[in-house]
């Protein structure tokens, strides 16, 4: 069985051993320039450089990034879905390209990976009327031995990478590398294009070969980038020849810790297994977020209530566990002193305080379900006394059994008490809940948030030709702090009127007079420029690639977003609507700066 950290060791002396510079992982934090809380792929923090700025490490590189993604949370508790994950990544910056690149992924897969040349497939981009197949690709693929019935042209949505919706980047055809499961197909045209899943996709290398110009048009780069990214919990769990990723050493000794605490095998009862699978996942994630170099803890806003959910989420699985939530600190410890000792060493040195973190919200979380458990009782008194009342009116009075929907849902929405639990508890006492009518709550209270975010977008309170310019003037004053303080700084809030804007960003001081009226007058020269504001709309992922920032969370990488660029000041996910050109301003005057929260100062300002 191959480990983990054999995994990460291999891939990253194939590559050194091959003149790369081993660059190391960045922070999962977010640092604000990509517009994410939290690095979601191994190419991300790379951007700038596969962009065209220099890395100070050289041409040459490569690394195992540690990511979070949490858009598909629901999902975990299959047997392959992780909010924490690492990417295998080495890069070309205008160094090698396709014939060195398609050999070193060739030899890694069969001379380290030891995978048959004769299963391996590969898909190349097929074309279009803007740019030809990639045959260059094809023709080294086959040179290295692959058939060439296991290559497959597929189109520009398989085997391209640009950023949409940009002219003047870099963008180009990539090669994707396939291996099937078992050699059972389902069907005789059973290949990488069946939904059967037979076919697994190991990695991926992208050839930035051309630049976009305008009208969909493209040209030749002068000096081509090679971005490669491989999954190592998917390819841990392929080479091991395992179909659940919790079978694997990142997570054995986790999931045989919870069998101990709760009595419960793996695998024998689904509901058990998905607790356990849930519980492991989101405790790793809690660890390596509180004990990331940029460290963040549970808290109500922003990257911290990601956390927090994760936690509480983790907590509520080991009540349906029958555990104590405290185990969490047992498998947290697992993760930290066993798991990811070399890997990630800050672990270990911030034990004792991810440990602390992790305690503290289990006991806030405990004192909330507390909290909830007394609401809940009062609404099984209440039925008791309608009860007893009608039977003594009517002694042929059927006994209501039904907690509510809306009952259901004000625990969950006021006391954050999950509907799997007041299931439970109403079981105990004989009751059902009407899950049709809490689910009919909950929707309604979707399409109620929706409507008031559609009719207060950016914090307006209404829609004018005053309250558009404030939302502008927003933009470009969230800018300046970032200019000013770095690009951690977020919007944490904002209101607007026809009278003014009101503003919360985070921030661990006071600011002083000096700092006020470099941010007035950094947003009164953007406004003198007099800047067209230009919008444009564009899949997230590929908002994210282009360096928008904001609060916005899609639901998935291909959700189109809106994004307002202002020239090279501001490019923020935003609903919008906003000012034509930032001229139609006027003259910005912060009136008030004062404290809104812990760690999170408030700006009042108007427009003349």
């Amino acid at each position: 069985m191959i480990t983990s950290k054999e995994l990460r060791d291999k891939w990253i002396k194939f590559y050194t051993d091959r003149g790369h510079v081993n660059i190391g992982a960045v922070s999962l934090i977010g640092d604000g320039t990509t517009g994410v809380m939290f690095n979601v792929a191994g190419m991300q923090p790379l951007m700038p450089y596969l962009l065209g700025k220099k890395h100070p490490k050289g041409t040459k590189l490569c690394n195992v990034q540690g990511c979070v993604r949490t858009v598909d949370i629901d999902s975990v508790g299959d047997a392959t879905h992780f909010t924490f994950f690492e990417m295998m990544g080495n890069w070309s910056l205008g160094d090698y390209f396709k014939k060195e690149k398609t050999k070193w992924s060739f030899e890694l897969l069969t001379e380290v990976f030891g995978f048959d040349k004769n299963k391996i497939c590969s898909t190349v981009f097929e074309g279009n009327d803007s740019v030809p197949r990639d045959e260059e690709t094809a023709g080294y693929l086959k040179e290295l031995g692959i058939k060439p019935e296991n290559i497959f042209y597929l189109d520009k949505s398989n085997n391209w990478w640009e950023l949409e919706g940009t002219v003047g980047t870099p963008c180009g055809p990539d090669n994707e590398w396939f291996y099937p499961r078992h050699d059972k197909p389902c069907c005789p045209t059973c290949d990488v294009n069946c939904d059967c899943g037979r076919y697994v996709e190991i990695g991926n290398d992208v050839y930035m070969q051309y630049k976009k110009l305008e009208g969909g048009k493209y040209t030749e780069l002068e000096n081509k980038n090679v971005d490669t990214g491989f999954g190592l919990d998917r390819l841990l769990l392929f080479l091991n020849g395992l179909d659940d990723g919790y079978k694997t050493d990142l997570f054995i000794d986790t999931i045989k810790l919870l069998e101990e605490v709760s009595g419960k095998a793996y695998g024998e009862n689904e509901s058990d297994t998905k607790a356990m699978r849930i519980i492991a996942d989101h405790t790793r994630t809690a660890v390596m977020l509180i004990g990331d170099a940029n460290g963040i803890t549970p808290s109500n806003t922003g990257a911290g209530y990601i956390l927090r959910r994760l936690l509480r989420r983790a907590i509520r699985y080991c009540k349906n566990l029958n555990v104590e939530a405290t185990s969490m600190c047992a498998v947290a410890k697992i993760f930290i002193e066993k798991i990811y000792n070399d890997a990630y060493p800050l672990l270990v040195e911030k034990e004792d305080y991810i440990i602390d973190e992790i305690t503290k919200e289990i006991k806030k979380f405990e004192a909330t379900l507390a909290a909830g458990l007394k609401e809940f009782d009062k609404c099984i008194i209440g039925m008791e006394r309608k009860n007893a009342f009608m039977k003594e009116k009517d002694p042929s009075y059927i006994p209501e059994t039904v907690i509510s929907g809306k009952q259901a849902f004000r625990l969950y929405d006021t006391f954050g008490y999950p509907l799997e639990l007041t299931k439970e508890l109403a079981e105990e006492r004989g009751l059902t809940v009407d899950e049709v009518g809490f689910n009919e709550a909950f929707k309604a209270h979707q399409e109620l948030s929706k409507a008031q975010a559609q009719a207060a977008k950016g914090g307006l309170t209404e829609q004018s030709e005053m309250t558009i310019k404030y939302h502008t003037a927003t933009h470009i004053m969230l800018a300046g702090l970032r200019k000013m303080f770095g690009t951690q700084t977020m919007q944490k809030g904002s209101n607007i009127t026809e009278e003014r804007l009101r503003f919360d960003f985070n921030l661990d001081h006071k600011m002083t007079e000096e700092e006020l009226k470099e941010l007035e007058n950094f947003v009164n020269e953007v406004i003198n420029k007099k800047i067209d504001v230009v919008k444009t709309e564009v899949k997230y992922a590929d908002a994210v690639k282009d360096g928008a920032y904001g609060v916005f969370s899609a639901d998935s990488d291909d959700q189109v977003v809106t994004v307002y660029t202002i020239a090279d000041v501001d490019k923020q996910i935003c609903g919008g609507p906003h000012a034509n050109n930032t001229g139609d301003l006027g003259k910005f005057i912060i009136k008030k700066e004062e404290s809104s929260s812990s760690g999170v100062r408030r700006i009042k300002a108007i427009l003349r």
